[in-house]
C-alpha cells in the first residue's frame, strides 16, 4: 500500500489515474446511455457526464498549479509513453 500512496506523489502518474477516471466514467455514461431506457438511465447517464467533466476541471486546474514548477511533466500522452 505504501508503494502506491509514494508513486501517487509524480505528478505524471496522478495525471494518469485521473484521466483513467475520467476515461472510464465517460464510456460507462455513453455505454448506460445507450442501453439503460428509463428515468433511471437518464438520470445515471447525466451524473457520470458531470462527473467527467468535474474531473476534468479538477485535472485542468491541478496542471496548472504543476505549471509554475519546473519538472519533466509534459502531457499525458507522454506520461504513457514513459510507462508502457
Amino acid at each position: 500500500m505504501a508503494g502506491i500512496v509514494s508513486s501517487l506523489g509524480n505528478f505524471g502518474t496522478r495525471s494518469l489515474v485521473t484521466h483513467l477516471g475520467m476515461a472510464v466514467s465517460l464510456i460507462a455514461a455513453i455505454l448506460i446511455g445507450l442501453f439503460v431506457d428509463s428515468q433511471a438511465g437518464l438520470i445515471s447517464f447525466v451524473a457520470l457526464l458531470n462527473f467527467t467533466a468535474g474531473m476534468w476541471v479538477c485535472q485542468s486546474i491541478h496542471s496548472l498549479g504543476n505549471a509554475a514548477r519546473e519538472d519533466d511533466y509534459n502531457g499525458v500522452i507522454n506520461e504513457l509513453k514513459k510507462h508502457v
